[in-house]
C-alpha cells in the first residue's frame, strides 16, 4: 500500500523533481518580493535593540541604559554577537539572489547591488576585516570563505557602487512593490548610491586619499550625472507602519524604562543652546511633576547601577513614543551627506563649495530634520553653532545629526575621536581599556567553523570583546 500511494503521489514532470528548494526561481518568487523582505528584513533587526540600542549606541555615547543595563558597562553576550553576524550575512545573502536572477545592468540589479553594498559597509564598519570576495560562493563549493582586508572592501565598494548607479535607468525596468524603501523611485536610487559614496569615501579619507579625493570630486563635479541627498525629502528613512511596528517604538511600549539619553549628548546639546535638545530628548519626570528645576538631565552611559528614573531625560518622542508604532529607520540622512563634503573641503579637495558653507547647510539640514524653524538655524548658526572651522565642531555636530543610527554615530567617533566627552564606561567589565570598543570580535561560529581564516584574523584583537582597531581609525594611544 505504502508503494502504491508513493507511485500515485509522484510527478511525470522531470523539471518539477529536478528543483533546488533552497533556490526558487523568479517565476515562483519574484525578485521584487525577495528585495521587500531584504528590505524590512534589515531594517527590522539592525536597527532594534539588539544590534543598535544596547551597545553601539552606547560606544557612540549617544544613549544611557537606565536598567538591565549589562550592555551599557559592557558585559558582553557572545550569542547577541553572532546573531548579528547572521542577520548581515543572512541579507546579503538575498540581495545576491536578486543579483544572480536579474539581468546584469537592470535597474532591479543596481538596486539589489547598492543595497548590499549599505550592508557590507556596515558589516565592515561593525567587525573589520571579514567575508567579503568568499562570502557569497556557497552555490561554487566555497563553505569556509576567505578574509577581505578592509583597504580592499572600502574601495571594492566605491567601485561597485559606481557601477550600479551608473547602470539605473528612469526608462528601464520597474522594482514593482517589493522597493518599500524608495517607492520604486529610480533618482532616489541614484541620489542614494551617490550619497553612500561620500559617506564610504569620507571614512576612508585619511588612509586611501586618493580614492576618497576622486570619489567626491567625481560626484561633485558633475551634479546633472551624480545627484546626491540633497533635502531632507531625500532622507533613506525605512518607514513603518502598525502592521510592521518600528523595532524602536515596540521595544519601548513593553520597556519604557530602559533607555535614556547620555548625559554627553545632553551636556553637548544644552551646551550649545541647540534647538534639537527638547526633540531628542524629554523632560525629566521630576522637573514636569514641579518637583525639581533640571528640565533636561542626561545619565552617564556604562553605569552599573539603575538609574533613578524620574531625575533623567528619555528619549524624545519623535524616536520613541507610547502608541506611535509608524517611526523610521535612518540608513542615510542628507545632513550626512554635507558634513562629509564639508569634511572633504578641509582637506582642501575640490568639492563645489566651502567648508563653511558645506558645514552650515549640514546642520541647516538636521535642525530642519527634526522640527526646528529657519529662525532656529540662523540663531543657532550666530551663537552655540557658529562655525569655527575646527574638526571638534565638524564631528562633533556630524555625530549629533545621526542620532537613531548607532552604528554610524560610534563610526564617527572611531574616526575622529569627538565628541571628547566621556564616553568609556566608567563601571566597565574591561577596565583595563582606555577607550570604547574599537570593534566587534568575530562571533564564536567563525572561530569554530571557519577557524583557519578567522583565526589570523582574531589573532590581531585586543581582547575577545574589544576587537582591534580600524583600518581607518588613526587615533593613537589606544588600549
Amino acid at each position: 500500500m505504502a508503494i502504491v500511494l508513493m507511485i500515485s503521489s509522484c510527478t511525470s514532470s522531470f523539471d518539477q523533481v529536478n528543483t533546488d528548494p533552497d533556490n526558487p526561481s523568479a517565476k515562483l518568487v519574484p525578485t521584487t518580493n525577495i528585495l521587500a523582505y531584504c528590505l524590512r528584513y534589515s531594517a527590522d533587526n539592525m536597527f532594534d535593540s539588539w544590534f543598535d540600542l544596547n551597545e553601539s549606541d552606547g560606544f557612540s555615547g549617544q544613549i544611557a541604559k537606565w536598567m538591565y543595563n549589562d550592555e551599557g558597562y559592557y558585559s558582553f553576550r557572545p550569542t547577541v554577537n553572532t546573531q548579528s553576524w547572521n542577520v548581515c550575512y543572512y541579507t546579503v545573502s538575498n540581495l545576491q539572489s536578486i543579483i544572480n536572477k536579474s539581468t546584469e545592468g537592470s535597474n532591479m540589479w543596481a538596486v539589489a547591488t547598492i543595497y548590499q553594498c549599505q550592508i557590507f559597509q556596515v558589516i565592515s564598519d561593525r567587525w573589520g576585516n571579514v567575508p567579503y570576495s568568499d562570502a557569497l560562493k556557497l552555490g561554487s563549493g566555497v563553505t569556509k570563505p576567505a578574509y577581505d582586508k578592509q583597504s580592499f572592501i572600502y574601495p571594492d565598494l566605491l567601485k561597485r557602487l559606481k557601477a550600479a548607479v551608473k547602470a539605473l535607468d528612469v526608462s528601464g525596468d520597474k522594482l514593482g512593490n517589493g522597493d518599500v524603501l524608495l517607492n520604486g523611485d529610480i533618482t532616489a536610487w541614484k541620489k542614494y548610491g551617490n550619497s553612500l559614496r561620500l559617506r564610504i569615501a569620507a571614512r576612508i579619507a585619511n588612509v586611501d586619499p586618493s580614492d576618497a579625493k576622486s570619489t567626491f570630486e567625481e560626484i561633485l563635479g558633475d551634479a546633472t550625472t551624480y545627484p546626491i541627498l540633497a533635502s531632507n525629502d531625500d532622507n533613506v528613512f525605512f518607514q513603518w507602519n502598525k502592521e510592521y511596528p518600528e523595532p524602536y517604538a515596540d521595544y519601548f511600549l513593553t520597556r519604557p524604562n530602559e533607555y535614556g539619553v547620555s548625559k554627553l549628548m545632553i551636556e553637548t546639546l544644552a551646551g550649545a543652546n541647540d534647538p534639537r535638545l527638547s526633540v531628542y530628548a524629554k523632560p525629566t519626570v521630576n522637573y514636569t511633576n514641579g518637583v525639581s528645576t533640571t528640565e533636561y538631565a542626561g545619565y552617564q552611559n556604562g553605569l552599573e547601577a539603575a538609574a533613578n528614573v524620574a531625575a533623567y531625560s528619555g528619549i524624545g518622542t519623535r524616536f520613541m513614543a507610547v502608541g506611535s508604532l509608524t517611526g523610521f529607520s535612518p540608513w542615510l540622512r542628507s545632513s550626512e551627506t554635507y558634513f562629509a563634503i564639508s569634511y572633504a573641503a578641509s582637506k582642501g579637495w575640490s568639492v563645489g563649495t566651502t567648508q563653511q558653507a558645506a558645514y552650515e547647510k549640514a546642520v541647516t539640514l538636521s535642525i530642519g530634520e527634526n522640527g526646528g524653524s529657519a529662525s532656529d538655524v540662523s540663531t543657532f548658526l550666530a551663537s552655540g553653532g557658529k562655525y569655527d572651522g575646527t574638526q571638534a565642531q565638524l564631528f562633533t555636530q556630524w555625530w549629533i545629526s545621526v542620532f537613531k543610527n548607532g552604528m554610524e554615530a560610534w563610526s564617527l567617533f572611531r574616526m575622529s575621536g569627538y565628541p571628547s566627552g566621556n564616553i568609556i564606561a566608567p563601571d566597565s567589565y574591561y577596565p583595563n581599556h582606555n577607550t570604547p570598543p574599537m570593534c566587534y570580535g568575530y562571533p564564536d561560529t567563525e572561530r569554530n567553523l571557519n577557524t583557519a581564516n578567522c583565526s589570523v584574523e582574531a589573532a590581531a584583537e585586543v581582547d575577545y570583546f574589544w576587537g582591534k582597531q580600524m583600518w581607518w581609525d588613526k587615533r593613537t594611544g589606544l588600549k
